[in-house]
């Protein structure tokens, strides 16, 4: 196991989850959807009004910490349950990073975190075609829901159903 270390991102990593973010985009061969920036990062994730969080996984490379890998996450709500949930929009970690536990420790915080806050699920979504990432997730005892499909409405779509 490497020695690592999870914390919250501040305002000084957008830059730094801005790299990871389109190491993501490059990993799932969808640079082209890429209209982050660390800005736009800082932005959203500290500014007045925070619409996600993240962490980071930091290593010891020789003396200094290297942030290979994060996690991007947001509250969302269950009606049914009648309580948050807490969703993983994105968990990266650098594929020279990959096998040493830090994804899994990922997936560990978060799961506290959604229990500390009183969560009643923790969610994600994975790409089909991705079954690396199936096959560890169901390994950490996650649900591949079979029967659920995401609904995504963007760019001119989403201006003219808003403003229809």
């Amino acid at each position: 196991m490497t020695a690592f270390l999870i914390r919250p991102a501040t305002p000084a990593d957008s830059a730094t989850l801005f790299r990871l973010i389109s190491e993501l985009a490059e990993y799932e061969k969808l640079t082209h959807l890429v209209e982050a920036t660390p800005q736009k990062i800082g932005d959203a994730l500290f500014g007045a009004r925070p619409h996600a969080e993240a962490v980071i996984v930091e290593v010891d490379q020789d003396g200094a910490k290297q942030a290979v890998g994060f996690a991007l996450f947001f509250h969302n709500f269950s009606t049914f349950l009648a309580k948050p949930g807490l969703y993983l929009e994105d968990l990266f970690v650098e594929p020279a990073w990959r096998g040493h536990g830090l994804g899994k420790a990922l997936l560990k915080h978060l799961a506290a975190l959604a229990v500390e806050r009183g969560c009643g699920r923790f969610e994600w979504s994975v790409l089909d075609w991705n079954q690396p990432s199936i096959d560890f997730y169901r390994a950490m005892g996650a649900d591949v829901m079979p029967d659920w499909r995401i609904c995504r409405v963007t760019g001119d779509a989403l201006t003219k159903l808003g403003t229809e």
